[in-house]
């Protein structure tokens, strides 16, 4: 039994995504790095700014995309693991949740250093090990900020909105008075020679990049974004253009009213309060100046260290779905609806790396783990681009394709190259970890293939020999044989989880029992997830019960619930989420809206199932004798199969029915159709006449009738109905109406094949 894996409910508007882009990169080039920034490029960081601002809207326009597409939560990791495998997804998981927590732990010290300058702070001791003042307000913060992350997105996303509006506001009013007092002259000369000239703008770049990963983690929680295909890409590129602006124009301010060399670290360890004080002291205000700008400090870190936890937990948390951590990390908080046990981890980590962790050192590290990301991500782009699969239908397209892309994951690579050696060493060793990870532990736990495998694998005749080779090498060990099972009447889950684990154990396999708690359309589902005793009373004991009669089986299940306020369509959503292999649902009116087959009208009309589909009507789950009716077909196929495992498992008897216009001409077709199909053991019995009430002979000795869904048009269906509805209602035993997925055309889906 694993852990319930909870869907994530959508309840983050436009405004609360583009505040927590631009509250998480307006603090630190602004309230953390001014005087670092000064001392490695002088005037000309305005300009580091600008060419971090360029770099990171090239990837912001591919992750757009992307994240339209794919609105996951996991972002730019699971952009890259969907596209480029679970190899390099270890590496962009584990850099992208290491870089979060590294930029965390430097916010949050940031927010220790302001909170220190008003409030008195004790420095710790103990033993060789020590604390100053400012990493104790940090860790006092940071506990603070996993505690609101903990109790959920919709409130992280309330505190952004507060925060951003009352820092710009005093940033707006910081930044007029500043350009009033400033003096072009301090300015001169823009590259001074000693920092380098304009060689220093590439290395003051890679200083200062960390401002600028706020646009991406709007990314990671685009599963609970609403209408993602709107606001992803207004909040992600929004959010990355008003942030440059502001830098650059800050930084100008900054340095037109003092002189950079009086900013460097050496000189002050606060200097946009220092430059306060001057501006506002030119209006008589230099004690407010300074208090709002010591707020406007404090807002600025706690907004950027409060949208990383939050991104950083979403990485990990997606991780865990996809099997390349503990899937225990999946599980949801009962009442706050958020991935608990991820916030846990990642806070941990943060509080850790605060205690021994050094500012600069922490910023460019972040920066360099995010830049081996963004240019990963690039590259999955292109790979979704040229494999064109059927599923990747991007809402938001980047312009000049493909430029865009190809550009973003050079520089974002390139810029790396401007670092220090110790942080691009310190990166490398996640790097280095996050490939062993995957081969030593992940490999044989993950069960996604990257599209980059199957692009190249399914042409290995044109590919070379090594990228082949590469391809096969990296594959995850063989994905375990999926069966899903909805879950939503208790009266039914006994026959379906029976059904299913027969099914799954003769496949070696597993069974993902999803719980739909269905809400009213005026009900956010937020509410409902909060809570899902209210719409549901055996919310829990479905999915117990399922896991125990699983057990009967010795098969192992896995629960996951799902809140929506369609449940039927929830249903094949959540079957291409997990990546179903054959969908086991229950016998209801409202699921049959397209008579004889498994899905609705408008999706028997406009849709490819995303699996094979059964649908039971149960009367006890009882396969000793099975009878299965066929007229070929791809449906009567998967019916022969489904009788095999049966037979395999249960020692059945089984019996084929044809039912034909003349008796030896049906039976030759039988004859060779149990051949065909490895059923040559099975009792064979034709008729002739009516077909419905030969069935209903038939099954009066039988104990379950597995039969294809009809292979008629939908047009004649609705005027004439169908065999397998006509027949259910007038048999005693179980029937079992079986669906292949296959691709049909529009003709066949109207007036049949």
């Amino acid at each position: 039994m694993t852990a319930n894996d909870e869907e994530l409910a959508k309840d983050l508007g436009l405004l609360s995504a583009l505040t927590i882009g631009v509250g998480t990169m307006i603090g630190a080039g602004i309230f953390v790095l001014p005087g670092q920034a000064a001392a490695a490029a002088g005037p000309a960081v305005a300009l580091s700014f600008v060419v971090g601002g360029v770099i990171s809207l090239f990837t912001a326009l591919s992750a757009s995309e992307l994240g339209t597409a794919m609105p996951k939560a996991g972002g730019s990791y699971y952009y890259v693991n969907h596209a480029l495998g679970p190899l390099f997804g270890s590496v962009a998981g584990w850099g992208n949740w290491m870089g979060l927590a590294f930029a965390s732990a430097f916010y949050t010290l940031g927010f220790g250093e302001y909170l220190a300058t008003f409030l008195p702070l004790p420095a710790v001791a103990v033993g060789g090990f020590g604390l100053s003042e400012y990493q104790v307000g940090a860790l006092l913060a940071g506990l603070a900020f996993v505690g609101v992350n903990y109790v959920g997105a919709k409130e992280t996303g309330s505190v952004q909105v507060v925060i951003v509006t009352l820092l710009v506001g005093i940033l707006t009013v910081f930044s007029v008075l500043g350009f009033l007092r400033a003096d072009v002259a301090t300015l001169r000369p823009f590259f001074p020679a000693e920092t380098g000239g304009a060689a220093a703008v590439l290395p003051a770049t890679g200083l200062v990049f960390v401002s600028f990963l706020g646009f991406a983690k709007i990314t990671t929680v685009a599963e609970e974004l609403k209408n993602p295909g709107r606001n992803l890409p207004l909040a992600v590129v929004g959010s990355v253009l008003v942030v440059t602006v502001m830098y650059a124009l800050i930084m100008v301010v900054l340095m037109g009213v003092v002189d950079w060399h009086q900013l460097v670290p050496e000189v002050t360890t606060t200097p946009v309060l220092d430059v306060a004080e001057i501006v506002f002291g030119t209006v008589g205000l230099a004690a407010v100046g300074v208090g709002l700008l010591t707020f406007a400090g404090l807002l600025a870190t706690a907004s950027s260290a409060n949208a990383s936890i939050l991104a950083s937990s979403r990485i990990n948390f997606a991780m865990g779905r996809d099997r390349l951590v503990s899937d225990r990390l999946n599980a949801i908080h009962p009442n706050f609806a958020t991935p608990y046990r991820s916030i846990a981890v990642t806070g941990g980590l943060i509080l850790l790396f605060i205690g021994i962790g050094d500012v600069e050192v922490l910023a460019k590290a972040g920066s360099v783990l995010h830049l081996i990301v963004y240019g990963l991500l690039n590259v999955a782009l292109v790979v979704m681009r040229e494999a064109d699969t059927p599923d990747y239908q991007p809402e938001f397209e980047v312009p000049l394709y493909p430029v865009v892309p190809i550009v973003g994951a050079v520089t974002s690579f390139g810029l790396i190259g401007f670092m220090d050696r110790v942080e691009i060493a310190l990166s490398l060793v996640f790097v280095v970890g996050g490939l062993a990870w995957y081969l030593l532990y992940a490999r044989g736990q993950a069960e996604k293939t990257g599209v980059l495998s199957q692009y190249v694998l399914s042409r290995s005749d044109e590919m070379p020999a090594a990228a082949v080779s590469a391809a096969e090498t990296v594959q995850p060990d063989e994905s375990a044989y999926r069966v899903m099972v909805p879950l939503s009447n208790p009266d039914s889950e006994r026959d379906l989880v029976s059904f299913a684990s027969a099914i799954a154990r003769q496949r070696g396999g597993t069974v993902d029992a999803v719980h739909v708690v269905t809400a009213p359309a005026q009900t956010a589902l937020q509410y409902a997830a909060d809570h899902a005793e209210a719409f549901d009373e055996a919310y829990h004991e479905t999915l117990d019960a399922a896991v125990q009669d699983g057990q009967t089986f010795g098969v192992e299940v896995e629960t996951h619930t799902i809140f929506s306020h369609r449940r039927f369509e929830a249903v094949f959503d959540a079957a291409r989420d997990h990546e179903a292999d054959l969908v086991v649902m229950g016998w209801g009116e409202d699921v049959h809206g397209s008579p004889g087959r498994a899905e609705s009208a408008f999706d028997d009309l406009a849709n490819d199932l995303p699996c094979d589909v059964v649908v039971l009507r149960g009367r006890g789950f009882d396969p000793d004798r099975l009878l299965v009716p066929t007229a070929g077909g791809p449906d009567s196929d998967l019916s022969a199969e489904l009788a095999q495992l049966l037979q395999a498992g249960h020692d059945a008897e089984v019996t084929l029915l044809h039912v034909a216009d003349e008796q030896r001409a049906g039976e030759t077709f039988l004859e060779q159709w149990a051949d065909s199909h490895d059923l040559s053991d099975a009792t064979l019995r034709v008729e002739t006449g009516d077909v419905e009430a030969a069935i209903e002979r038939a099954a009066a000795d039988h104990t379950m009738v597995l039969v294809g869904a009809t292979e008629r048009g939908l047009l004649s269906r609705l005027a004439r109905g169908a065999v397998v509805l006509d027949v259910v209602d007038d048999i005693d035993c179980s029937v079992v109406m079986a669906e292949r997925a296959r691709e049909r055309g529009v003709f066949e889906r109207l007036f049949g094949d």
